[in-house]
């Protein structure tokens, strides 16, 4: 299905429900005993895009600031997740330098790739800043991945949710009931085709991460630069 009306669909799916304030709650987004880890692959877009996203997020937390805006820090575009986060998974269950070895492989020659993010959709537990590649690269890479980490015998669970074909930020997470939910349904209206920037992808990183992504748990194993 083409990226575009992937998105739409999620969005028309959601925003009814939204805006009569039918969503599902996040209960673990503020419990500091959740210890599900993970290792992921990842693009961070630049600093004129994260401005974009914030500038969105304050407009929605003048409707409603108790919702979990992702910090700009956080920010981040899941290339590929490599091990879901599950409870108790450490790094020292596996070996760093042959998931390095292998994302090296993957990366060599792949097409230069930009990331384009333009409006946003939603879903029930969160908002979304929708993000279009142009070009082959991502999905070149992921295809790679998913072959060369199968082919191995690493843990790995790729594609285990669901196979990844988006190029998605999170934005919001609902965290608590909405307040307002059809003043910040009209509000995620507005901001359907806003534009948000583009980007060259420079870098990726592989992290060890928590459900959220959250920088002060993030640890960055390794950056590639292509």
């Amino acid at each position: 299905m083409e990226l575009t009306q992937l998105y739409a669909n999620l969005f028309n799916q959601s925003i009814g429900q939204i805006s009569s304030g039918e969503i599902e709650i996040d209960r673990q987004i503020d419990d500091e005993r959740d210890r599900r880890r993970g290792l992921t692959l990842l693009i961070r877009p630049d600093d004129e895009i994260k401005a974009g996203v914030r500038a969105f997020q304050e407009e929605l937390m003048k409707i409603d600031g108790a919702q979990y805006y992702q910090p700009s820090s956080d920010l981040h575009v899941t290339a590929l997740s490599i091990i879901s986060c599950y409870e108790g998974f450490d790094l020292s269950e596996i070996q760093i330098r042959d998931y390095e070895d292998i994302i090296s492989q993957s990366l060599d020659d792949i097409p230069a790739t930009r990331l384009k993010f333009k409006g946003v959709t939603a879903s029930r537990e969160a908002v979304l800043i929708q993000g279009f590649p142009m070009g082959d690269g991502l999905g070149i890479l992921r295809d790679r991945l998913r072959s060369n980490f199968r082919s191995s015998d690493l843990q790995q669970s790729i594609d285990s949710r669901y196979r990844l074909a988006t190029a998605h930020m999170t934005a919001v997470r609902f965290r608590e009931e909405l307040r307002f939910p059809a003043k910040f349904g009209r509000k995620l209206r507005d901001y359907r085709a806003a534009e948000f920037g583009e980007m060259n992808i420079k870098s990726f990183e592989l992290v060890y991460n928590d459900w959220y992504q959250k920088s002060n748990i993030v640890k960055t194993l390794r950056r590639f630069t292509v």
